[in-house]
């Protein structure tokens, strides 16, 4: 049941990611929030329920809630236009625990699975991300963070949920690790220099305005090509005249 959870986990993760790679409209991305992050915490709820109180059970179904919770924030937060520094001092906790739920990934559930602890230390540095970008303010780095999202949708949950689905995963788990180690870590250090950054505003801060136009507030550059224009013109006519 995780593992249906995980695919649809990987669906909002690319649906955010294009969201602040500027591809999708915030509203427009609110729905599959909304939807997924519901699911996410009605998965883990009957999980634990059903467990009959097996540690191991309510351990694994722990995790899902830290999930649940911030897509459920994000489908809010953008329905409302609130501000997103509450929501990024929450990434900041999510990704603490998500440290956490890497090292018991590799030294602490039975049997261990390290290929959930290479992606569990993805989604610490995504969500890590999350808070830099939200609750720091570091919009430098929206258009990273918005890849390494859609990266973390594809490779660390829509891939491994159709492995688990299929019965692959545990076949598997040592070649898992060491692959998503490399590719995920190329994610990061590849396109890093060339995303970094703010995006170009929308309106040039230099584009042309009338000589009707008021005049910009101070430390706002225009051009003044057409006033200049004019100026050549009327000193022509006196000359000519």
């Amino acid at each position: 049941m995780g593992a249906v959870g995980l695919l649809y986990v990987g669906a909002v993760l690319v649906v955010n990611g294009l969201m602040l790679l500027g591809r999708v409209d915030a509203r427009a991305a609110a729905p599959l929030n909304l939807f997924v992050g519901a699911l996410q915490v009605v998965t883990p709820t009957y999980l634990i329920i059903a467990s009959d109180g097996d540690p191991a059970t309510i351990l694994a179904a722990s995790g899902l809630y830290l999930f649940g919770f911030t897509y459920l924030y994000v489908g809010i937060n953008l329905l409302g236009n609130l501000d997103g520094t509450g929501l990024g001092w929450f990434s900041a906790f999510v990704a603490a625990c998500a440290l956490v739920y890497a090292g018991l990934q590799f030294f602490y559930v039975e049997p261990r699975d390290p290929g959930f602890g290479v992606i569990w230390l993805y989604w610490a540095v995504l969500w890590g991300l999350f808070f830099l970008v939200l609750g720091l303010r570091r919009d430098e780095l929206t258009r990273f963070t918005g890849l390494v999202a859609v990266v973390a949708g594809l490779v660390t949950a829509a891939a491994p949920a159709f492995l688990l689905l299929t019965g692959v995963w545990a076949e598997y788990t040592g070649v898992s690790a060491v692959v998503l180690a490399v590719v995920l870590t190329a994610s990061l250090v590849l396109p890093y220099p060339r995303l970094r950054g703010r995006p170009a505003p929308a309106v040039p801060p230099a584009a042309p305005v009338p000589d009707s136009a008021p005049e910009a507030p101070q430390g706002v550059p225009v051009a003044r090509e057409s006033s200049e224009h004019e100026t050549v013109r009327r000193t022509d006519t006196r000359n000519s005249g």
